[in-house]
């Protein structure tokens, strides 16, 4: 007689093992501006083009909450303009003094 097709043999291949994925390591961000990165802060940011919460976040290593205060502090002076004020996302570029 012929065998069942349905019985799994031996042959049969294996079930894929789906991988666990990269994890990436968590940011240790800072959540108070010191000193030296708000000298940092007061210095590059006057060179910066595009000026937004993640750029900040990224170059200077400080928490979202923090570098939203810090565009506002920024702007408040005039050190840097806001291009377009969206409830989202600010984005903002140096302030030329010519203007």
């Amino acid at each position: 007689m012929e065998a069942y097709k349905d019985t799994p043999s031996a042959s049969a291949p294996q079930k894929k093992k789906w991988s666990k994925g990269k994890v990436k390591d968590k940011a240790q961000h800072a959540v108070v501006l010191e000193k030296s990165t708000a000298e940092k802060l007061n210095k590059d940011v006057q060179s910066y083009r595009l000026i937004t919460v993640a750029t900040l976040v990224d170059r200077l290593k400080i928490n979202g909450s923090l570098a939203r205060q810090a565009l506002a502090d920024l702007e408040e002076r005039g050190v840097i303009k806001k291009v377009v004020g969206h409830h989202d996302l600010g984005i903002y570029t140096r302030a030329v003094a010519a203007e």
